[in-house]
């Protein structure tokens, strides 16, 4: 014991001193999201666009028909997350403040190509059915529970018609919320990553509560490829024919239709490796050889301390979220290597990095 005693490093005082700092903001991080969804339900980046991109604090009062006695407080709150990157402040003698890409994605009603107003994805991510499940998370380590932690606090599951019972609304929320988690970027995809499209004869979007964008977006984008969407039962009934894509009733666990390209856009992160297995040796099973052009094109999250501090945060976070929400998991790539094996798969590469995501494709 006095060995190990002695063993002990003991910080100095300016190390204590820094360390009670650090101490501090990691308690306090929940008040940047609750400031953030506070600022998205007040309809503050809105406002900010509508008046031109940069405004007072006297006109953001008036403009969101505040009280003008709240001008101190909000003074507060714009001043918190304009150091956090989530506004600018320009330097004059008095607070204006403008729009960040952040806040820009924030924005409702811009009618501009390609823009998803990501409010949906904050506010169900921020509400009191995902704060329970942080609060409880120690109870749920203590108990001998195999359900995920959202599933066994709420006794539903998150996005599924079980949820849709409990509470509607909520749920009407949380899918948009994963609309816009997946839509977002297909056409920034479809400038940078133009070339791992091309040759593909016939591509099968697997998806999970989708509504066809992606499977849309390249189908006009590549008018000679021919594109299927496949999704569950529900969803498919919710998206009207086209004539450009093909939409079709199916569950991944069971069969894939057959297609030289099987697509996963950021749907393996929902679930166990048991279950990523199963899924993808269905997609195995739908594609030609490899010589035949065969592949799986994957769009998932890849965890990666080299992205930067960061970046590898979002990545951690996301996982974290995950293990609350559906059981699922961020991986790295000796995950997915690992994954790609026990499903059959000869092998696999790293193709891209995309944001936060990488983009991976495994061959047969």
């Amino acid at each position: 014991m006095a060995t190990q005693a002695q063993s002990i490093i003991v910080p100095t005082d300016a190390e204590l001193l820094q360390a009670q700092a650090d101490l501090w903001r990691h308690s306090l991080y929940y008040l940047k999201s609750m400031a953030l969804k506070c600022a998205v339900e007040l309809g503050i980046p809105t406002a900010i666009h509508r008046l031109g991109g940069t405004t007072s604090l006297p006109d953001l009062i008036s403009a969101l028909s505040l009280p003008a006695g709240k001008q101190q407080f909000l003074g507060r709150l714009m001043r918190m997350l304009a150091s956090s990157g989530v506004f600018a402040k320009v330097d004059s003698t008095e607070p204006i403040y403008s729009l960040t890409p952040l806040s820009y994605l924030l924005v409702d009603g811009i009618a501009a190509d390609g823009h998803i107003n990501h409010a949906p994805f904050l506010l169900t991510v921020t509400a009191k059915h995902y704060i329970d499940l942080a609060m409880g998370l120690a109870d749920w380590f203590k108990k001998e529970e195999k359900t995920p932690p959202f599933d066994h606090v709420h006794g539903a599951s998150l996005f599924e018609e079980s949820m849709e019972r409990i509470d509607p609304e909520f749920h009407k929320m949380s899918i948009k919320g994963l609309l816009v988690h997946d839509n977002f970027g297909v056409d920034i995809a479809l400038r940078e990553l133009r070339d791992i499209f091309q040759g593909i004869k016939s591509l099968t979007d697997c998806c999970y509560h989708g509504d066809g964008t992606t499977a849309k977006a390249i189908a006009q984008a590549f008018p000679n490829m021919k594109v299927t969407h496949m999704d569950l039962p529900q969803e498919i009934r919710k998206i009207p024919a086209d004539g450009i894509v093909n939409y079709v009733k199916g569950d991944m666990f069971k069969s894939i239709p057959p297609a030289q390209v099987v697509m996963l856009k950021m749907v393996l992160h929902h679930w166990s490796d048991e279950d990523c297995v199963k899924i993808l040796s269905n997609c195995k099973k739908a594609i030609p050889s490899r010589e035949n052009g065969g592949k799986v094109l994957i769009g998932d999250i890849v965890l990666d301390p080299n992205s930067g501090p960061v970046m590898y945060e979002t990545q951690l976070l996301m996982d974290v979220c995950m293990m609350l929400m559906k059981g699922g998991r961020q991986r790295d790539l000796n995950d997915w290597r690992e994954l790609f094996i026990k499903a059959g798969f000869s092998d696999f590469k790293l193709i891209s990095k995309f944001g936060a995501r990488g983009v991976l494709e495994a061959y047969p």
